[in-house]
């Protein structure tokens, strides 16, 4: 009885010891098979504007957004593109009125922070008290529930950059749980079809090291080292790598008191693809790709599929496809127009893993002609395209050049509106300050 005593108590004791270790480090129940959940990236300050909010343009349940990065003046202080702080992208893209509009139709927004176009946060700003901050103003700017930091370029080398980043996600995930809000933190890291590089894998293990919960593993397949040789499609490629990156992490975890089998492994990993013509000349995911992809991703039960970028999903050339041509507007390959959204769109899972305590409703449309950013819509008035009106609470864009069209109207199907809507002026929006000009004497 003795030994049997004892026993217990060591099987018990290990026991604990590993439901400690995945509890500190993964957020989703080990027992529940999640659905594939399909997250397009968009280019936000990319000319023409892409109006993600408008579900006929957009039809995923969530959307990522890209990129916030550091302002060229300021390392500390977030931007879009480099390009707007997130006032100025207030009032120039009317950007937290869009993504609230997407937060009232049901749908999660999703930011992404860095890329590799420009300075990211994290290289930027050498406080980590100010770093944390900066991400926090954009987690609250946009009542966001789940980031995607998308680490490569000088961010992905850079050990005192990855040190800040970090402590900066420890503290985030702290005031979340503090909040009685949820968060959720993707890693999005390059990699090739062999796996990831040990760069990559290095910026894992800084988080698991620290004890920072990570939601998944999200790896960019695309722009390969090496294209496709005779006989091999891209597809091919992103599944060696998805499958060469789910084996490395069987073998990374472990090591720091993590157990977890290979299913449960798929469900914190996720691809993005660059459809259609890839930066490497020789390397086009194609439709068939992209449909192949979709049966991979459901086999596995792959957490999530990305790809770069609703901008580009439609095809160059109107009559006929101009394959291999490289835009950040069409995508170089043979296509219907959304042609890869419809397609990955067949996978219907939730960004969202994780219950929230704190939940947060979206923002009501504020009727206050005081606060409004924008004109009030006149019948009498003549609007040139891309001019912005307010209307009951709701900001409006014009499609092409109108007078006397409400934008209330109510049409069968949007595109016979000459008004794009774009959301609700929010809460603390206010008129513009007009600056006028001195007389001179």
């Amino acid at each position: 009885m003795l030994r049997i005593a004892v026993a217990l108590v060591l099987i018990a004791g290990v026991g604990y010891g590993g439901l400690i270790g995945v509890r500190t480090l993964f957020a989703a129940s080990a027992a529940v098979i999640h659905q594939t959940w399909f997250a397009p990236y968009v280019d936000v300050t990319l000319t023409p504007t892409y109006q993600f909010q408008n579900s006929s343009a957009d039809g995923a349940r969530q959307t990522a957004l890209g990129f916030v990065v550091a302002d060229p003046s300021s390392g500390c202080t977030p931007s879009w593109g480099a390009a707007y702080t997130l006032a100025q992208a207030d009032q120039s893209l009317a950007l937290a009125s869009r993504i609230a509009q997407v937060r009232q139709d049901g749908a999660q927004p999703i930011v992404s922070f860095g890329g590799q176009a420009h300075t990211s946060l994290d290289v930027a700003c050498t406080s980590v008290q100010n770093l944390t901050a900066a991400y926090q103003s954009v987690i609250d700017a946009y009542q966001l529930k789940t980031i995607d930091l998308d680490i490569e370029s000088a961010a992905l080398d850079n050990f005192q950059a990855g040190q800040r980043r970090v402590e900066a996600v420890a503290g985030l995930e702290q005031a979340a749980r503090k909040a009685h809000r949820q968060l959720s933190v993707w890693l999005t890291l390059p990699v090739e079809p062999s796996g990831l590089q040990d760069d990559a894998i290095s910026v894992i293990e800084s988080m698991l090291r620290d004890h920072v919960s990570i939601t998944g593993i999200n790896i960019t397949a695309m722009d390969f080292t090496q294209p496709p040789t005779a006989g091999t499609t891209m597809l091919q490629l992103v599944e060696n790598a998805l499958n060469a990156t789910n084996t490395q992490l069987a073998s990374l975890f472990p090591r720091y008191g993590i157990h977890l089998h290979s299913q449960q492994i798929w469900q914190r990993l996720g691809a993005t693809v660059m459809i259609g013509q890839n930066d490497i000349q020789a390397e086009n995911f194609t439709v068939p790709d992209a449909q192949g992809l979709v049966s991979f991703a459901a086999a596995n039960h792959l957490g999530r599929i990305s790809m770069w970028s609703l901008n580009r999903d439609s095809q160059c050339g109107s009559s006929f496809p101009e394959n291999g041509m490289l835009s950040n507007t069409c995508s170089g390959t043979a296509q219907s127009s959304l042609d890869f959204s419809h397609i990955f769109g067949q996978l219907h899972g939730d960004a969202s893993i994780m219950s929230s305590a704190g939940d947060v409703q979206p923002a009501g449309a504020n009727t206050n002609p005081a606060d409004v950013p924008y004109p009030q819509w006149s019948a009498s008035a003549d609007y040139p395209a891309g001019s912005k009106v307010v209307e009951n609470g709701e900001i409006y864009q014009a499609r092409w050049y109108n007078t006397g069209d409400d934008p209330q109207t109510q049409v069968q199907y949007s595109w016979q509106s000459p008004w794009e809507l774009l959301g609700p002026v929010l809460p603390g929006d206010h008129a513009p300050v007009i600056v006028k000009p001195q007389a001179h004497t």
